[in-house]
């Protein structure tokens, strides 16, 4: 995946234990995702269409963002997926979590394909998968008749990359036949976001926004939607949506919106801002006459997550990231910044 894509698309020391996490594999594929074929054929309705998947998969291929991490942590290990690019900070095209679940699995990798311009049709179809997971993704829908040429494809539910972390691991999870364990996996996971965010006290009710600062460029603000899983992953944790954020979200499905700082007042109650960048980025803000006026900048209440690390991947949650280092450490990062908020 590009580190665009990464962005704009888009943790072990008090790990979660993932529960419905059934079995282990000696090679990817090796296990069928469902006991047998009770409940199929399923069928999924998305975005793009509908898809019918007829038995239980036994050869799972995840494509996009996140998608593989829904396979894994409910116990399923792809034949085939993405090639991460973005946040991977040793360079073997996975995340640490991902590598930490393949080890409890007693996986081995997956093969990994290369998503930097686009999707890899044919590692794809070399796969021979029974389904493409995409819940997560920005597929369009010429890509996604071709990769159901191959297989059934699960798109996302609504809009392009506008899938929350429990819709990814519930809908991916439909498709494998395994949607009582997602269930109960995601409520556990959830009680761990809200446990872990009720330490950082000064999180309630706080304005925030999810950024994404171009330092060579400050003439806008760009910001993601209540749509994106990375803002709405700010409401978990108790913060919620500055008005720029509600207004643009309301009027718009997409995930990400840009505004001239000329209307810098529309962000004049923004409390507590999160996004990719350093200290020397927030020296930057403060010393510019028009972003210095967003109180956050202000303050310097930023969560600011260092570009193309581990720490920027779990700013965008997954069933995997959750509860990990990393995990919790996002979290407590965005308390510190919002114990620096004005009241």
């Amino acid at each position: 995946m590009s580190r665009y894509r990464a962005l704009t698309a888009l943790a072990v020391g008090s790990a979660l234990v993932l529960t419905g996490c059934a079995g282990t594999s000696a090679a990817p594929g090796d296990q069928e995702a469902a006991s047998g074929d009770a409940g199929f054929p399923v069928t999924i309705e998305h975005a793009l269409g509908e898809t019918t998947i007829p038995a239980a998969p036994k050869r799972v291929v995840t494509v996009s963002w996140g998608n593989q991490e829904a396979a894994l942590a409910l116990g399923v290990v792809p034949v085939a997926m993405p090639k991460v690019t973005w946040g991977d900070e040793d360079g073997d095209g996975m995340l640490p979590w991902v590598k930490d679940k393949l080890d409890e699995l007693g996986a081995e990798t997956p093969v990994l394909m290369d998503e930097t311009n686009g999707f890899d049709y044919e590692a794809i179809a070399d796969a021979q998968p029974d389904v493409i997971l995409g819940a997560y993704s920005g597929m369009t829908q010429e890509q996604y008749d071709t990769l159901s040429k191959i297989a059934p494809v699960v798109a996302y539910p609504d809009i392009a990359w506008g899938t929350t972390w429990q819709q990814m691991t519930l809908t991916d999870a439909k498709a494998l036949g395994l949607e009582d364990q997602a269930e109960a996996l995601v409520s556990d996971l959830e009680k761990h976001v809200t446990d872990t965010a009720a330490q950082y006290t000064a999180l309630a009710g706080k304005k925030s926004l999810f950024t994404y600062i171009d330092p060579t460029d400050l003439s806008t603000v760009g910001y993601y939607s209540t749509k994106d899983p990375r803002a709405t992953y700010l409401d978990e944790l108790g913060l919620t949506p500055s008005s720029a954020v509600e207004t643009s979200s309301a009027s718009g499905d997409t995930f990400w919106f840009t505004e001239s700082t000329e209307n810098i007042e529309n962000f004049s109650d923004v409390q507590v801002l999160t996004g990719y960048g350093t200290d020397d980025t927030l020296a930057q803000l403060q010393a510019d006459p028009l972003w210095s006026r967003i109180p956050a900048i202000a303050n310097g209440a930023v969560a600011f997550l260092p570009d193309n690390t581990t720490m920027a991947a779990a700013g965008n949650p997954s069933p995997l990231s959750i509860g990990t280092t990393w995990g919790d450490e996002y979290i407590a990062l965005v308390g510190a910044a919002a114990e620096k908020a004005a009241s």
